[in-house]
């Protein structure tokens, strides 16, 4: 199956092993700045949040894991 894509180029039955050295090629164009995290909020500082019944129902009756 050939595709071709807005660029002009066209992709042939590309292998994983082709697709991976194109995302090592392309990975150094995103490289995202170091930044430090910011600093947590004390929960006393957090005030007129409001969640409404139905949402902690919701919640509540959720399994840990999946739902």
């Amino acid at each position: 199956m050939e595709t071709k894509l807005n660029s002009g180029y066209r992709a042939a039955g590309r292998g994983l092993e082709e697709l991976r050295g194109d995302c090592a090629r392309m990975a150094p164009h995103w490289v995202v700045p170091a930044t430090s995290a910011p600093a947590p909020v004390p929960p006393s500082l957090i005030h007129g949040v409001t969640i409404p019944p139905a949402s902690v129902r919701l919640i509540a009756d959720m399994s840990d894991y999946g739902d």
